[in-house]
């Protein structure tokens, strides 16, 4: 599929009820890669793409104010959230969350994704997110969709190898051509090839992977011992 559909990206038919466009359609999205780094990823001088853990306004090296003292939502964000939230229950499970969000070639995205993020920004571990919560993860989805748009060169809704490769690239990572191949394989082994959302699911993967690991290479080598239980623990997301 080339171009995005009808020049607007993602998400075009736009949230149920919202009268289209994806939220922040109207004032645009940040489109700049990320600057170029090198060295061990997350090491200074490296450039890693937005974490659930470090997005700005909240997730971040400080934790979001208590809800009493958040700041009035803006109209805009209300009707998103009231939109997406079809039970009208006050919040946002991944299944409400997965049928607002479009990739580039129309396709919703992967409840992997959408749960991965629900439980990221859900702070009382509820399974769902709340209006203050929402907003947050997408101001994170917009970061993600500036720093898709910025490797996907050829403005095909999709990041594939070479796009893939310039990008772990640029955020620090120096994994080998055949990482890659395996990579795309594991999440599309038809076209191998990543949408928006699989893109997101495979970045903050590996990145959890990579803070995992590090804080074990004491020396900074790119090599550690570890424990049978540590490995797998690290692997299941059990450990940190």
């Amino acid at each position: 599929m080339s171009g995005y559909p009808q020049g607007g990206y993602p998400g075009q038919a736009g949230f149920p009820g919202t009268g289209g466009g994806y939220p922040g359609q109207q004032g645009g999205y940040p489109g700049n890669a990320p600057p170029a780094g090198g060295g061990y990823p997350g090491a200074p001088g490296a450039a890693p793409p937005p974490s659930g853990y470090h997005a700005p306004g909240g997730y971040g090296g400080t934790a979001p104010p208590p809800y009493g003292g958040q700041p009035q939502v803006d109209p805009q964000t209300a009707q998103w959230f009231n939109a997406v939230d079809q039970d009208k229950s006050g919040q946002i499970s991944a299944g409400e969350l997965q049928k607002a969000l479009v990739n580039g070639n129309w396709s919703n995205f992967s409840e992997e994704a959408c749960r991965m993020m629900i439980e990221m920004f859900d702070r009382d571990k509820k399974g769902t997110i709340n209006i203050h919560e929402f907003g947050a993860l997408f101001g994170y989805i917009n970061q993600w969709k500036g720093t898709f748009e910025g490797y996907d060169r050829d403005r095909s809704g999709y990041i594939e190898q070479t796009e893939l490769s310039a990008a772990f690239q640029q955020m620090g990572y120096r994994f080998s051509p055949q990482f890659v191949t395996n990579l795309l394989a594991k999440f599309d082994p038809k076209t191998r090839r990543l949408t928006l959302d699989y893109f997101i699911v495979a970045c903050v993967q590996i990145q959890r992977l990579t803070n995992s690991f590090r804080t074990r290479d004491r020396e900074m080598k790119g090599q550690a011992t570890l424990a049978y239980e540590d490995f797998v623990g690290i692997a299941l997301g059990a450990h940190n």
